[in-house]
């Protein structure tokens, strides 16, 4: 296994899949040059969970689809119960390159709890290089610190930030926005690398009026839990 950093540290990697027969494969058998790999697929019609026990990952599967943050929270009960010190989330379509898995783990060992991957927005096709632009300003202005890219879900989580991330009540993609807020309001450690910026057609999850609406709930109450930070 291709780990340098930190031989005595337990990582695990873990991808939410939902209908990817067709791409997770290369993306398992990527990972798998780095970190073990859980798949947790989120009830999916194809031969996704499948596909992933033959190349050799282990699968937690859900009978339903129940959104991305429900997936993830599965994965990280998952690496508490085995004892991981930190788990590395990517998706599945393709989007994220596993050779940078090792950016993650560098910027874990020095330190920071929660690691996202910075994508260039400028090298995304619009509506989304705009939408994410705008996200930025809106979710940076209710944090109170820059925050250059929220919506990523290439990440790194300690233990610690795993454990706090499991008494969240999102289940779908505002869970990785909750997440970030946990860790600056905590006062852990937030770090970001550069990744590279890939989209090659793959298929959105995301109802873009429904992510709207609980992202702009997510920055209202981002907002007002840092100004009763404030408060004296």
């Amino acid at each position: 296994m291709a780990m340098s950093i930190d031989q005595q540290k337990r990582f695990l990697a873990v991808i939410p899949a939902y209908n990817e027969a067709e791409r997770i494969g290369n993306v398992i058998t990527r990972t798998m040059q780095h970190l073990p790999v859980l798949v947790v697929d989120d009830g999916s019609k194809d031969e996704t969970a499948g596909v992933a026990r033959l190349i050799g990952a282990e699968v937690i599967g859900q009978t339903h689809n129940l959104g991305k943050g429900a997936a993830l929270m599965t994965g990280f009960k998952y690496a508490v119960e085995n004892q991981y010190d930190a788990v590395l989330t990517l998706d599945a379509d393709g989007q994220h390159d596993p050779a940078e898995i090792p950016l993650f783990l560098e910027a874990f060992a020095q330190g920071a709890d929660l690691v996202i991957g910075q994508r260039d927005f400028k090298k995304m096709p619009f509506p989304r290089n705009y939408s994410n632009a705008v996200g930025t300003w809106l979710f940076s202005r209710a944090l109170g610190e820059y925050c250059p890219d929220n919506q990523s879900g290439y990440r790194l989580h300690s233990r610690r930030m795993v454990e706090v991330s499991l008494t969240s009540e999102e289940s779908n993609f505002e869970f990785e926005v909750e997440i970030i807020v946990r860790c600056v309001s905590l006062g852990y450690k937030l770090a970001w690398v550069p990744i590279k910026t890939i989209y090659a057609g793959e298929r959105s999850h995301i109802k873009p009026l429904r992510h709207a609406r609980h992202f702009m709930r997510i920055v209202r109450q981002t907002r007002a839990m840092m100004a009763q930070k404030k408060k004296p």
